[in-house]
């Protein structure tokens, strides 16, 4: 074990620009951010500051994209395989929604496209493997408008992940909708049509796209690019109403027939999100999109997904408060099932995230012990108005990555999402995944 001290003249080189040499058993892709016990920010002027550092064969790296303008998460699995979970371009104005990060010279996708581009540079790979679509909401998917530019491969405008495809090819695509498209009833909506013409012609191409299935941990397989000296695994927790029982590969549905409801009462889209678990040794992960638990203050039951979901997954390391958490997101129940060590919060509008809900993250009457809450942008308007309760997040802007050692020790590292650099702004950890029951 490295002495504290030691372990502070690491970081402190780390933080100047000094070489930093790797202890025995810690990879020097960690070095940076194993010697710390909490939050570190970075605030040294006088030298420049480190980027993050790469990844590694046998690290987990889960980075959450901050472009003011949606959800993007990418994940790069202990073999170098990689996994994008949505890809979303809003066309909000200003008075609702975060500037774009870095900047509105490039549109959303073409900066997470570019953001894939550097993180593949580090594996070595060309392609992303997976690209996972959660629901066909366009902060999760894109947002084309008549003045969007028209892709040069496909007849389909470009916007999330459509400008994603453009710039990275891209070898298997998995939603919730394919190959019908048609539950709980059709989209017409412009956002949703352009991502459906941007899977017919990948069908033509022959391209592969998959409707995700619900229970399995055989659909995101590594690929087995790079040597892993800890099992892992993606396990695909709900879609559609569908929720993993917890034993095998066994579902239950949630939504009642649809001939039941009235259409007012159908299920929304958000309520039909996909979600996974991802496993890498002791640690856990959970994200499960837009998600909600809100049942119309207990009138339809059936409508609280989100807890069933996380009362399968069980207690995590890490997990999103999906919804943006915003006020139908995170029930109690869902909460006190999951328990992480750190909570993560895609934000982006004025409404993100709720006073309810951050004052759920923070109880400890729901779960005993010490957590830390990152969101990656957070509106000025929103922080004057929940300053309370948002003092209390480690960040409020920029880039979240969580980043995975093969011993299941983990560390979180924001870096900023001003420019290209991967600039670290601040280092949180170590933290230690535990064996669950």
């Amino acid at each position: 074990m490295m002495p504290i001290d030691q372990k502070r003249r690491h970081l402190l080189q780390a933080i100047l620009g000094a070489p930093v040499i790797a202890s025995e058993g810690l990879p020097a892709s960690l070095a940076v951010a194993a010697p710390v016990a909490s939050s570190e920010p970075m605030q040294d002027t006088s030298q420049p500051r480190q980027s993050l550092p790469p990844w590694q064969p046998g690290l987990l790296d889960i980075h959450h994209i901050a472009t003011g303008r949606g959800n993007a998460t990418l994940m790069v699995l202990p073999d170098g395989t990689t996994l994008l979970m949505d890809a979303g371009d809003t066309a909000d104005g200003p008075e609702t929604s975060f500037e774009p990060r870095p900047n509105a010279s490039r549109r959303a996708g073409e900066w997470i496209g570019r953001y894939l581009q550097r993180r593949l540079r580090d594996t070595g790979g060309t392609a992303l493997d997976y690209l996972f679509v959660t629901h066909f909401h366009p902060d999760h998917t894109g947002d084309p408008t008549p003045r969007s530019p028209r892709s040069g491969i496909g007849d389909y405008a470009l916007s999330g992940v459509t400008d994603v495809a453009e710039i990275v090819p891209i070898t298997t695509v998995v939603d919730r909708g394919y190959p019908s498209y048609d539950y709980p009833t059709v989209w017409k909506a412009p956002f949703a049509t352009n991502y459906f013409s941007y899977i017919k012609s990948r069908v033509d191409k022959k391209q592969d796209v998959q409707r995700f299935q619900v229970g399995t941990e055989r659909q995101f397989v590594g690929k087995g690019y790079h040597a892993a000296s800890q099992p892992f695994s993606v396990r695909n927790l709900v879609a559609s109403g569908e929720v993993w029982t917890g034993r095998g590969e066994d579902t239950i549905h949630m939504f009642p027939p649809l001939a039941s409801l009235e259409r007012k009462d159908y299920p929304n889209e958000n309520l039909c999100s996909a979600g996974i678990r991802v496993d890498y040794g002791n640690f856990r992960y959970f994200s499960c999109a837009d998600l909600t638990s809100y049942t119309y203050d207990g009138d339809q039951p059936w409508r609280d997904v989100l807890t069933a979901a996380a009362r399968a997954a069980g207690r995590v390391d890490v997990a999103t408060a999906d919804h943006h958490c915003m006020f139908d997101g995170l029930s109690a129940d869902t909460v006190r099932l999951l328990r992480p060590q750190a909570w993560m919060i895609h934000t982006w509008h004025i409404s993100h995230p709720e006073q309810v809900q951050l004052e759920r993250l923070f109880s400890e009457r729901l779960y005993p012990g010490p957590r830390d809450v990152f969101a990656t942008t957070v509106m000025k308007e929103n922080l004057v108005m929940n300053h309370r309760l948002l003092s209390r997040l480690k960040s409020t802007d920029g880039h979240i990555v969580v980043r995975v050692a093969a011993d299941s020790s983990f560390h979180i590292f924001v870096t900023d999402d001003r420019d290209e650099r991967d600039t670290i702004k601040m280092v949180s950890g170590p933290y230690q995944a535990s064996r669950k029951a």
